[in-house]
């Protein structure tokens, strides 16, 4: 299974995204749930849904618009018999301080979500 991860970086005072392998990563995470819990344990305890213009939180009864979140990091793996079998782990915090995670298959989102979502959600191939 591939993993890469989303981080932003600033150069010359701009943000730019960059997608970096685990390999030169601080924490590396060989399946899907063990970085759920690795996140979890970095606070990111919230449970989130994608919807149209942002995320859910169903625990708390909560939409949060996509201006009001930012994805903090994005761990992306593949399936090793099958790489269209992927899913995208997304660990967002709110405006509000709210921590959580989504999870998504890769790619799934793009036409049932608003275009600001999709650019907060996007991966920057390498």
């Amino acid at each position: 299974m591939k993993n890469y991860c989303l981080f932003d970086e600033k150069e010359n005072g701009n943000k730019k995204k960059e997608l970096k392998k685990f390999s030169a990563m601080k924490t590396a995470y060989e399946t899907l749930s063990s970085a759920i819990e690795g996140l979890k344990k970095k606070g990111f305890k919230e449970d989130f849904n994608l919807i149209e213009n942002g995320v859910e939180n169903k625990a708390k009864k909560q939409l949060i618009e996509a201006k009001n979140l930012n994805v903090v990091e994005v761990h992306r793996f593949e399936g090793q018999t099958n790489p269209d079998d992927s899913s995208v782990l997304y660990a967002i915090e709110t405006s509000t301080g709210q921590k959580g995670l989504l999870v998504d298959a890769y790619g799934a989102y793009s036409d049932s979500i608003s275009r600001e979502m999709v650019e907060k959600l996007k991966i920057v191939s390498e």
